[in-house]
């Protein structure tokens, strides 16, 4: 039984003191990948560094977060032009759209997503979306690029089953983590109506913490409890939960 975390912030701060251990823990409960999405120029080098130091587990991807998205994206959008032609990548990403804190770059943020986008068909690798309160504005961006072959999956999917349906029509996948564990969660909703094939697993550690550790710091070892939540809504077991994301995510990230 093999799982992937398609979605861990592993170089954050948070794991300053333990990153050697967290990475052992993953390993340990045989999540043996572990994407590491990008946020932005400053928190870069200690991505690369850990990719560095964990090369077949820890695999970067490049992108500017939609609220790293400033008065200087495009400088920032510059650097990741300059480094994509001098590192390997496995998707594009975080970016998107991000109505919830502060809307005051929202032009900002559209430009520099659909940059992205660009770039993403360019090099063929997959796009990592972070939706928050902004689905309808992806949605409606999305529909220019899709006959163009993008691909992706849109991370911590928040949304409704109708909304889930439009993403799994434009063949992305469904990016579920600790949320679906979540009393009242609507993604208990989204995982019982779609099948396996459309869900990639994912932390966003140290984030999103999954029942019963919720209000801890989240990490790539509680992924197992994320599939057994997920096999127990779908009454399957964690053993094909493990084996359906997994091949989705070596399908899409190109592993």
């Amino acid at each position: 039984m093999i799982f992937i975390d398609t979605h861990s912030h592993l170089y954050a701060k948070e794991f300053a003191a333990d990153i050697e251990d967290a990475v052992l823990r993953a390993e340990a409960v045989s999540v043996k990948k572990i994407l590491l999405p990008d946020i932005d120029s400053k928190d870069r080098p200690n991505m690369m560094e850990l990719h560095k130091k964990y090369p077949e587990i820890c695999l970067p991807m490049i992108g500017l977060h939609p609220t790293s998205v400033k008065e200087d994206y495009k400088n920032e959008l510059a650097e990741i032009v300059k480094s994509i032609s001098t590192h390997k990548f496995y998707g594009i990403g975080e970016t998107g759209i991000d109505l919830y804190w502060d809307k005051t770059f929202l032009k900002e943020q559209i430009e520099s997503f659909e940059f992205q986008i660009e770039l993403a068909l360019k090099h063929n690798l997959p796009i990592v979306i972070h939706a928050r309160k902004s689905l309808n504005e992806i949605f409606a961006i999305l529909k220019n690029h899709i006959s163009k072959g993008l691909t992706g999956v849109f991370h911590c999917f928040p949304g409704t089953i109708q909304e889930a349906q439009k993403v799994v029509d434009m063949g992305f996948y469904l990016g579920i983590g600790g949320v679906v564990t979540y009393k009242n969660s609507t993604m208990a909703d989204v995982v019982r109506h779609f099948s396996l094939e459309h869900i990639l697993l994912e932390t966003d550690s140290p984030y999103l913490t999954p029942v019963p550790h919720r209000g801890k710091r989240n990490e790539s070892s509680f992924i197992p409890l994320i599939a057994e939540f997920i096999a127990n809504l779908k009454n399957t077991d964690t053993d094909k939960v493990a084996e359906v994301t997994s091949a989705n995510a070596v399908k899409l990230f190109h592993l």
